[in-house]
């Protein structure tokens, strides 16, 4: 009930005021009216924990702020606050909206506005990336999962709710912004990046080495069912219906929108649960189950995860783990599982509530423990060709240096296998969140073509 005392008690003291003839209603006395209208009793007090005593306690500080804070505030602003308090002591995704935000909130969008690419979250009151998007300008930039983000434009985050920091990111088009970053001891750095509007590609393929179908799914919109199905035929095609497996590329993937996360994993599966979704009570908890059909058609499937694979792109993952269907490659995921529902109130403002969260097909739990891989590998951070003027790895604080003594040349990248049509993004316009994502330098890649040779051989050894 307290998440919702600000727009009731309004409600309440408007509803009195009609009815009774009162042109004003005290706090305390409103109240103490609000408390017997929602049942709630002197006689019903058990201990210092009871409803009353909180909300006694919470009336006491309001008055006091009211009439002793040097600025005068007003009780509109106080509520506000007191709103916008409980539900970012809940979680970084529960927040309080206004009702100026969430007017501009349902205006169409302007198409001068345009943002980073950033995918962000609170996490021990700091702000940081869960992954910049593929093709934005926070990927250009160089900006990495797991950077912390001090300042926008000079303006400390620490002080700012996740909604607030998001709406900070975005800005006209053309503008430039100035984000503090660090990236893991190093010392912050500045990074410049400009606004600019971009078209996420959530499905991205090509032929590895003559025989295995990459795919690489950087997020999940609307069209990601129908452009894997299309990749998938598209692969089939190109290699001349010889492929032995697929690589499912998750990497950065911070996720998108729920239900079409959903289609992308029964895509992939015939049968089994895809995901649990649990509510406040056991009686919320609700299954969903895959469709018979698999785009794969039983070809063994290896999926690539790190630390930037988060949230619906953890409900992919845990799907095909838990059903046997992909073997996952990688480091842990980022863990978080969160669903939010936005709840309007009456008096013109919402709030974004984390009303369920969903776990892996056998319960596993994902929020704050993310997915461990079936097969670990160490993350290497390859020296990457310069792209224009963008901020890249090397640029950012903690970047791993090429293991060859400062000043000697790099070495050049591995070859491809033989056969291999991958070619690297283009340098105006990366395709992908990281420069050797998908490429031939791709050190985890060359693990997973490893291990489905392997798969591959396995199977074909217990069908013969």
């Amino acid at each position: 009930m307290s998440l919702f005392f600000g727009y009731a008690a309004r409600r309440f003291a408007a509803v009195a005021a009609r009815n009774l003839g009162m042109r004003r209603l005290t706090v305390a006395t409103l109240l103490g009216a609000l408390l017997v209208a929602s049942g709630v009793s002197a006689q019903q007090k058990s201990g210092k924990d009871s409803v009353y005593e909180e909300l006694n306690f919470f009336v006491k500080a309001f008055e006091r702020i009211r009439q002793d804070a040097v600025d005068p505030v007003s009780d509109t602003k106080l509520i506000g606050a007191a709103i916008s308090g409980m539900l970012s002591g809940l979680d970084p995704r529960s927040s309080f909206i206004d009702e100026e935000a969430f007017k501009a909130m349902q205006k169409p969008a302007n198409d001068n506005e345009a943002g980073l690419g950033l995918v962000v979250t609170i996490e021990n009151g700091q702000l940081k990336v869960i992954s910049p998007d593929d093709g934005s300008p926070a990927a250009a930039a160089g900006i990495k999962p797991g950077d912390l983000i001090f300042s926008i434009d000079k303006e400390p985050t620490y002080e700012l709710t996740l909604s607030e920091a998001e709406q900070k990111l975005r800005g006209p088009a053309g503008d430039e912004v100035v984000l503090n970053v660090r990236r893991g001891n190093g010392s912050p750095v500045d990074v410049t990046i400009k606004r600019q509007p971009y078209k996420l590609q959530s499905v991205a393929a090509h032929v590895e080495a003559g025989d295995i179908g990459y795919l690489r799914i950087a997020g999940f919109d609307n069209g990601t069912e129908a452009a894997l199905a299309g990749a998938i035929q598209d692969l089939r095609q190109r290699a001349g219906n010889k492929l032995i497996g697929f690589i499912l590329d998750l990497r950065n993937n911070p996720g998108g929108k729920f239900d079409a996360a959903v289609t992308t994993a029964d895509a992939l599966l015939d049968k089994g649960d895809i995901v649990v979704i649990k509510g406040r009570k056991p009686s919320d908890t609700k299954k969903i189950s895959a469709t018979p059909g698999d785009l794969a058609k039983g070809l063994p499937v290896v999926a690539l995860v790190n630390g930037g694979t988060a949230r619906e792109a953890e409900l992919v993952a845990g799907a095909l783990q838990d059903n046997h269907r992909a073997v996952l490659l990688g480091t842990k995921t980022f863990g978080e599982s969160s669903i939010e529902t936005l709840i309007p109130l009456g008096s013109g403002g919402a709030i974004r509530l984390t009303t369920a969260r969903f776990t892996s097909p056998n319960s596993r739990e994902i929020q704050g423990k993310g997915i461990a891989p079936d097969l670990g590998v160490t993350p290497l951070k390859l020296a990457k060709l310069g792209r224009g003027e963008g901020r890249h790895e090397a640029d950012l604080p903690g970047a791993l240096k090429n293991p060859d003594q400062p000043g000697s040349p790099a070495k050049p990248p591995a070859e491809a296998p033989p056969g291999a049509t991958a070619t690297p993004a283009p340098e105006a316009a990366p395709s992908v969140a990281t420069g050797d994502i998908g490429a031939a330098n791709d050190e985890q890649l060359t693990q997973a073509i490893d291990v489905l040779r392997g798969l591959s051989l396995i199977g074909r050894r217990a069908s013969g």
